[in-house]
């Protein structure tokens, strides 16, 4: 397989993200909805939100995973990040989102002072669970009936990273 580039997203990248949050596997494992319009992703990288940094891998230049750091804004939470990430059904199992998280903590770790990496995930979501702890991250607890996905309610589990603070996996 060919080198995966990480890199900030670009406006021209709006129509690649709109295809990849389209694909099922893709938005049902997030909190994206079906049939997402193109202009929902050119506002997003038109009027990117303070704190906001979105990451896309590429593979010989087609873009196949997407991961968006928000750091928190209040005061009180500035130290405090967490993310959504997606890849492209047809490359997940290669390390697209082990590369996508590398760089996004990389950011947190040696740039932007967050000491706090916190997510959730759908509790059904074994392969995503074990990259997160592959990263360091740990189970803080359960959301019974979290968000609706296909008709049915579903849990997540809250996990968390601290940089510098080991945590029981």
């Amino acid at each position: 397989m060919s080198e995966i580039v990480i890199r900030h997203a670009e406006a021209a990248d709006a129509e690649a993200l709109q295809h990849l949050y389209a694909q099922v596997p893709v938005y049902s494992d997030t909190l994206q909805l079906p049939y997402p319009p193109s202009t929902l992703w050119e506002d997003r990288l038109a009027n990117a939100a303070p704190g906001r940094f979105a990451l896309v891998a590429c593979i010989d230049g087609k873009l196949v995973g997407n991961l968006t750091l928000m750091v928190e804004q209040p005061w009180r939470r500035r130290h405090v990040a967490t993310f959504g990430i997606g890849v492209d059904t047809q490359f997940q199992g290669r390390g697209v989102g082990s590369k996508l998280i590398e760089a996004a903590l990389e950011l947190c770790d040696k740039w932007l002072h967050v000491i706090r990496v916190e997510l959730t995930v759908y509790a059904d979501n074994e392969a995503a669970i074990g990259l997160y702890k592959k990263f360091g991250f740990s189970i803080e607890g359960l959301s019974p009936c979290y968000a609706m996905r296909d008709g049915e309610l579903v849990d997540t589990l809250h996990m968390g990273r601290i940089r510098g603070l080991r945590q029981a996996v």
